[in-house]
C-alpha cells in the first residue's frame, strides 16, 4: 500500500484498512456504522490504486470498499470541494473546451490562477494542466473516416481535452495497422473520477449511457481501444461490478482493450525503432490488465525497454492534486519512480501511458513522459 509505506501507521495498511471495515460491520466497537470517522479516516489516504487486489494474497479490493464507503458516509451530506471540482472534471472539461484560450489564461495566471486552485481545492504546488486548444474528438468530426475493419477509440476526458495528441497518434497507429478508426457519436464518459469520491449513482448513469449508446457495437462485437488505463480497467471491473446481471456489460468487458492489448491480440508487426526506454506502469494497468502486452509490443518494436518496480506513481488521479494530500503524494512518488526518473538520460524515452503518472512526472522532474501511442508513431515516422 503506498500510503502505509510513507507513514507507517497501522491504520493506512490493507489490514489496518480491512479490520476497521470489519468491525464497522459488526457494530461492536464502532458503532457509527456508514457513519464512522474513524472508518474515513483511514480511508483517507487510500490512492484507489488497486495494487491490493492483485498483490495482496487474499486479494482485497480496497479501492472497491472505499467507493462503497464514501458512497455511504456522504449519502445526504455535502462532501469536500474537491468532489466537485476534481470529481467532476469530465463537466467542467467539456464547460471548459468552449473557450479554452481565456480559461487557460485564467488557470495559468500566477494570480486568478492561485485564486483557482484555493476554491478548487487544489494545492498551490501544482500546476493545473493546460486544456487543449482544439479536442481529439473535433479533431476526428473534420477528417475522414479511413478504410479497414471497424474499431471503436475511445475519447476518454483525460486524453480527450488535455492530451489529443495521445489520441490523434493513436488514430494514425491503428490506420496504419489497417484498422477504420471510429468514436462514439456523443459526448461520454465512464466517470473514472467519481469512484474515487464515491459518487456510484453518477457513475452508475454514466456506465448505462454508454451502453445504450454503443450498443451497436457491442452487439456487433467492435472492439473499444482505450488509451487511458484507469478507464479501461472501468470496463473491465467497475463496469461488471456495478451490472453484474447485464449482458451488454460483459460482452463490452470482453471488447475493451488497451492500445497495446489490441496490437499484440492482431500480432501487430511495427517497424523498428532503436533506443532506450523506462516504463512507469499506471496502477491500474498492472493491477487490472498486467504489463505483458505492453513490453511484447515494446520488444517488437526494438526498443531496449525496463519497466520500474516503482509501485504508485503517488498522483493516483485527482489524490496528488488534493491540497491535503500533495505531501504524501510527492512522498509516494519519491520512495523510486522520481529519484529513478532524475537518473534516466535525456536520449531516453520515458514511456507513461497514464495520464496521472505523467503529471506527477512532468511536474517534479520536468521530463515529459510518452504514451505507447506516441511512440509507435515515432516507429512509423522513422521507418517512411
Amino acid at each position: 500500500c503506498p500510503s502505509y509505506m510513507v507513514t507507517r501507521e497501522e491504520m493506512h495498511s490493507t489490514r489496518g484498512r480491512a479490520r476497521l471495515l470489519f468491525e464497522m460491520l459488526q457494530g461492536d466497537t464502532l458503532r457509527d456504522g456508514w457513519r464512522s470517522d474513524a472508518v474515513k479516516e483511514a480511508l483517507d489516504l487510500c490512492l484507489a490504486c488497486k495494487g491490493c487486489k492483485s498483490e495482496c494474497p487474499t486479494q482485497v479490493d480496497m479501492a472497491t470498499y472505499k467507493a462503497e464507503f464514501l458512497s455511504h458516509y456522504y449519502a445526504g451530506r455535502l462532501r469536500p470541494i474537491t468532489a466537485y471540482t476534481l470529481g467532476w472534471i469530465y463537466w467542467w472539461a467539456r464547460l471548459a473546451s468552449r473557450a479554452p484560450g481565456p480559461v487557460n489564461l485564467s488557470l495559468q495566471n500566477p494570480v486568478s490562477g492561485r485564486v483557482a486552485k484555493r476554491l478548487a481545492g487544489v494545492s498551490q504546488k501544482r500546476r493545473i494542466p493546460t486544456f487543449a486548444t482544439e479536442t481529439f474528438t473535433r479533431w476526428m468530426q473534420q477528417r475522414r473516416p479511413g478504410t479497414g475493419s471497424p474499431v471503436l477509440l475511445w475519447p476518454d476526458t483525460f486524453t480527450n481535452f488535455f492530451h489529443p495528441d495521445i489520441a490523434c497518434a493513436a488514430v494514425e497507429v491503428l490506420e496504419a495497422a489497417g484498422f477504420q478508426v471510429t468514436i462514439p457519436n456523443r459526448p461520454l464518459c465512464c466517470g473514472r473520477p467519481l469512484y474515487d469520491y464515491g459518487f456510484l449513482g453518477r457513475a452508475r448513469k454514466l456506465l448505462t449511457q454508454i451502453m445504450d449508446a454503443l450498443e451497436p457495437q457491442i452487439n456487433a462485437g467492435v472492439p473499444l481501444i482505450g488509451l487511458e488505463p484507469s478507464c479501461v480497467a472501468v470496463f473491465r471491473d467497475e463496469l461488471l461490478a456495478l451490472f453484474p446481471h447485464d449482458e451488454r456489460a460483459h460482452r463490452l468487458s470482453q471488447q475493451s482493450f488497451l492500445l497495446s492489448e489490441f496490437l499484440e491480440q492482431q500480432e501487430y508487426k511495427p517497424p523498428s525503432l532503436t533506443g532506450r526506454a523506462v516504463i512507469h506502469g499506471h496502477c491500474h494497468h498492472k493491477a487490472v490488465m498486467g504489463m505483458e502486452a505492453e513490453m511484447a509490443i515494446l520488444r517488437r518494436l526494438g526498443l531496449d525497454a525496463t519497466v520500474l518496480d516503482s509501485g504508485c506513481c503517488g498522483m493516483a488521479g485527482a489524490f496528488g492534486f488534493e491540497r491535503e494530500h500533495y505531501d504524501v503524494s510527492v512522498a509516494c512518488g519519491e520512495r523510486v519512480l522520481l529519484p529513478a526518473m532524475r537518473q534516466v538520460p535525456e536520449d531516453t524515452l520515458i514511456i507513461a501511458d497514464g495520464f496521472s503518472c505523467r503529471e506527477q512526472i512532468s511536474q517534479t522532474i520536468d521530463r515529459s513522459p510518452l504514451h505507447l501511442a506516441q511512440v509507435l508513431r515515432m516507429a512509423l515516422a522513422a521507418g517512411q
